[in-house]
């Protein structure tokens, strides 16, 4: 999101939220057909929710702004208390700059903050942008809920990421996670083999992770889809040197290429992280091919580069690449 937006939740009588409530229900009516004037001129129950948002978004429902210089309204989403994203709105002049995705990912956070499962939302299918939008952040069709024609119901089922125990790695290593590291060197991920993976050595792999895991030099983490099915990974490794126990490294962070672009990533590498700084660690090192797109989520989670080392590692193709070592300090 550009730098000059933030979101950050408003009071329903914040009198910011009236006005961009009405911009969204007046232009909303004009793309049915049915264009008016003035807020007088709504549907009773939009003027009501234009009027008194406080009523309207009663039952723990949040609004999010996003504000632009000198607290400048540019957009407007709603969480319901029950789950649902209602009225995403960004002002024509701030349109294209990420507000829009700022505004869902926002209320993504914290639906799965505050537990549900899943959040839903519906869109008129004129609107392809946001639809698109959508699907980018991992929004499915489902059954509607809401018969109106051309209204398409979707619904953003939550990813769930959990510490593996030795037992759970080498029951997932021959299908879930043996098929993870294939798709990723598939992809064209340089994380230490060489492509066509073949999965019994995938599977071997994680059955030694495993034995890492009981001696207690390596954890790991899977990120899981609705259907139990694994999504990502990421590990962390323990130093055994006596004058390294205060450092880790991450390793083999991988998201399989049908859920990227929602955050898995990020998620699987904050959990690690988090996890090396409850355990006392206050320093973190890896290396990932220079110019890849991983690159740019460890700059974006505060890693800093410490050098290219030319030639280091073959990619899955077994042409030589060169690596970036990055470090994180933990406080």
């Amino acid at each position: 999101m550009n730098d000059l937006f933030t979101v950050r939740p408003a009071a329903p009588d914040d009198p910011r939220v009236p006005a961009l409530l009405a911009a969204y229900h007046l232009s909303t009516e004009a793309e049915k057909g049915q264009p008016v004037d003035t807020v007088d001129g709504l549907p009773a129950v939009y003027r009501d929710e234009v009027l008194d948002p406080r009523a309207a978004f009663a039952a723990g429902a949040t609004v999010l702004l996003a504000e632009g210089p000198e607290d400048a309204a540019a957009g407007l989403v709603v969480l319901t208390g029950g789950g649902e994203i209602k009225r995403l709105w960004v002002e024509p002049g701030a349109r294209g700059r990420g507000v829009a995705r700022a505004l869902t990912t926002e209320a993504l956070r914290r639906a799965e903050a505050a537990g549900a499962r899943s959040v839903r939302l519906s869109v008129w299918l004129w609107r392809e942008s946001a639809i698109a939008l959508y699907r980018r952040l991992g929004f499915q069709t489902v059954r509607p809920w809401d018969d109106r024609p051309g209204l398409l119901c979707l619904e953003r089922p939550f990813d769930r990421v959990l510490r593996l125990s030795p037992d759970d790695i080498r029951s997932r290593a021959d299908d879930g996670l043996a098929a993870l590291l294939c798709d990723a060197v598939d992809g064209g991920a340089s994380i230490g083999f060489l492509a066509p993976l073949d999965p019994a050595e995938a599977a071997a792999w994680w059955r030694t992770a495993a034995g890492d895991a009981e001696r207690g030099v390596r954890e790991v983490w899977a990120a899981y889809g609705p259907g139990e099915e694994v999504l990502g990974a990421v590990t962390l490794v323990r130093d055994g040197k006596a004058n390294g126990r205060h450092r880790g490294e991450i390793a083999r962070l991988v998201v399989h290429r049908a859920a990227r672009g929602r955050g898995l990533g990020a998620r699987l590498l904050a959990t690690a992280e988090a996890h090396a700084a409850a355990e006392g660690l206050t320093l973190l090192v890896l290396d990932t091919e220079t110019d890849s797109p991983a690159e740019r989520l460890y700059r974006a989670a505060g890693w800093t580069a410490a050098g290219t080392i030319p030639d280091f590692a073959a990619a899955p193709d077994g042409t030589l690449r060169p690596t970036t070592l990055y470090y994180k300090r933990l406080a």
